[in-house]
């Protein structure tokens, strides 16, 4: 039966990195992890030569923060480093005891090299780091609260261009004029461009990937999208975005987090997903008017699969720095599908939603596996809510929550 204690982690550095390492401690509480730092932890009076090693051997993990200063400086840390290996050679084969923590891009030392490192100065190092203290907390019967809460982005409130104009429609159709799609019908859906009004809203940096909707399905639904062995996804696909996923599934992922994190998680609708993808100019494409086959991954770019979420940063990035909203993956909205939406709307329209029902949702974003016109920002997809494909996933988004003095 699992004990009712948290997590012990012990974070052995050099005094010269003690700001980042102090950063490291605050998210590792926020976590319910109860972390030994001996600012926090020493109380004056006490032997602090006893007390480290007595917290080290207490310890379920040791995380050594490591810098190019810590690695070559002689001093107590190495000390540490030295009684920690030692308690490490006490612990069963396999187990996660001690955790190389890069701090900056440095050389591992040696004695600690057979252990995989984690680069905590890389976008999704912590979330690694919380992934292995997770499987350790469940060795040891130790709670933790975990769950990794998506890179957010803010985008300001204001009005931008939603939709396309008569004259971009109409080059897109000249140039399928050859494609066997109906062209002509897809662009009427983007038009009248038009001008909206939209609210503060935070949307997801990156679509949700892999290794962040691993920890939804192991915690929450144990419904694990198609290609996956159990719970875990496809080998080196941590940080592509997870696909094989519904409508429905991404609300469940949504209300999970939500849960999770105190926040109110959703879709976006599609006026947020387009603001987020173009900023307010109108312009075609994230980074301008101009298609470049470099910035995302399309079927132009030949890569025929998925790719890391970021891979195209930061010169496929949208105004607002938001990443992979051209190619990819198409990406679920809030909104109903309605390809007269556009018409019934009026210039300054406020934060649409979309129609109150229908029969199909909107995706966003084209895929890798689609040309450069379906990337557009202003495209508009469609499908059933039910459906699920090898380029279907999302991305989230939430509103910031109002005080009584905003109102």
């Amino acid at each position: 039966m699992a004990e009712n204690r948290k997590l012990k982690v012990f974070l052995c550095h050099s005094k010269d990195d003690k700001p980042k390492v102090r950063e490291l401690y605050r998210h590792l509480v926020a976590d319910g992890i109860d972390a030994w730092l001996d600012e926090e932890k020493l109380m004056p009076g006490q032997e602090w030569d006893l007390e480290i090693r007595k917290a080290v051997r207490e310890s379920d993990v040791v995380v050594v923060c490591l810098s190019n200063g810590s690695v070559t400086k002689a001093g107590y840390v190495q000390k540490e480093i030295r009684f920690a290996l030692d308690v490490a050679d006490e612990q069963p084969e396999g187990a996660i005891y001690l955790v190389p923590a890069k701090l900056e891009d440095c050389q591992v030392p040696a004695r600690v090299s057979k252990w995989q490192w984690v680069s905590l100065f890389e976008s999704k190092g912590y979330e690694k780091l919380k992934l292995s203290l997770n499987l350790r907390a469940n060795a040891v019967g130790a709670s933790i609260s975990y769950f990794i809460e998506p890179q957010m982005v803010r985008i300001p409130a204001g009005k931008f261009l939603m939709g396309s104009t008569y004259m971009q429609a109409q080059r897109v159709i000249e140039e399928e004029s050859g494609s066997s799609e109906d062209w002509k019908n897809w662009v009427e859906w983007e038009q009248p461009q038009h001008a909206v009004e939209i609210s503060e809203y935070f949307i997801g940096k990156y679509p949700i990937t892999n290794r962040e909707y691993q920890v939804f399905v192991r915690g929450a639904t144990q419904k694990s999208p198609y290609g996956w062995d159990g719970d875990q996804f496809p080998a080196d696909k941590g940080d592509h975005p997870v696909v094989y996923v519904s409508w429905g599934d991404a609300i469940a992922y949504c209300e999970w987090l939500s849960k999770k994190s105190g926040k109110q998680y959703r879709l976006p609708t599609e006026a947020e997903w387009e603001k987020a993808a173009r900023g307010e100019d109108g312009r075609i494409y994230p980074w301008g008017n101009d298609f470049d086959p470099q910035k995302a991954n399309t079927s132009e770019s030949m890569i025929g699969d998925s790719s890391n979420v970021g891979q195209f940063s930061p010169q496929g990035d949208s105004p607002y720095g938001c990443s992979d909203m051209a190619g990819n993956i198409w990406e679920w909205s809030n909104d109903w599908f309605d390809e007269k939406e556009y018409k019934n709307r009026k210039d300054g329209i406020q934060d649409p939603q979309g129609p109150q029902k229908g029969t199909w949702r909107s995706l966003r974003g084209g895929s890798f596996f689609y040309n450069c016109r379906s990337a557009r920002c202003t495209l508009r997809n469609w499908y059933d809510s039910s459906a699920r494909d090898d380029d279907f996933g999302f991305r989230v988004a939430f509103s910031p929550i109002k005080s009584e003095s905003d109102t």
